[in-house]
């Protein structure tokens, strides 16, 4: 697997973001029980998986350097402000080692959801991310039910649809 430093990984996010569409993987790509995991959050405190149990929760792994990853942010704001109050939540993980990009970034680019950060890369590890952005998308028991890697515009209308099929299945 591919060392998750800037240095390493950037060149290869790059070219996968290049030539590649965003492609949407089966719940298969990452089977069964979406990992736990607890993460420094912006906001202070720490956030943990398994304390949103009951949610629909969708996991955006992104990085300051990533052209999509920044295209794609407001979008994610506006789907988090549509089904936030229907049991959804949206946590973005951002991967860089050194937080201070992403939170010069959020300056200029506010969102209203959690940030994370996984400046050790041990979450990101943990859901085989390989691409910037990675999403995944966790029904209400904790499974992952969809993987997407990469962005194109469109992409989140994808976000939506597997979003709004989750919020209607029963716990």
């Amino acid at each position: 697997m591919l060392a998750m430093t800037h240095r390493g990984l950037l060149p290869v996010v790059l070219l996968a973001a290049l030539l590649a569409p965003a492609v949407a993987a089966p719940a298969a790509a990452i089977p069964g029980p979406a990992p736990g995991f607890s993460l420094p959050a912006r906001a202070g405190g720490e956030v943990a998986l398994d304390g949103l149990k009951g949610q629909v929760v969708l996991v955006n792994f992104w990085a300051t350097w990533c052209g999509p990853c920044r295209r794609e942010m407001p979008l994610l704001e506006q789907i988090y402000q549509r089904y936030k109050g229907l049991g959804f939540t949206l946590l973005a993980v951002n991967v860089e080692e050194d937080s201070a990009g992403a939170e010069h970034w959020l300056k200029d680019t506010p969102v209203s959801f959690p940030v994370l950060f996984d400046r050790a890369n041990q979450v990101s590890k943990l859901y085989q991310v390989t691409a910037m952005p990675s999403t995944v998308i966790i029904d209400r028991r904790g499974q992952v039910r969809f993987v997407h890697y990469g962005y194109t515009p469109g992409t989140e209308d994808a976000y939506q649809d597997q979003v709004r099929s989750l919020i209607r299945e029963k716990p």
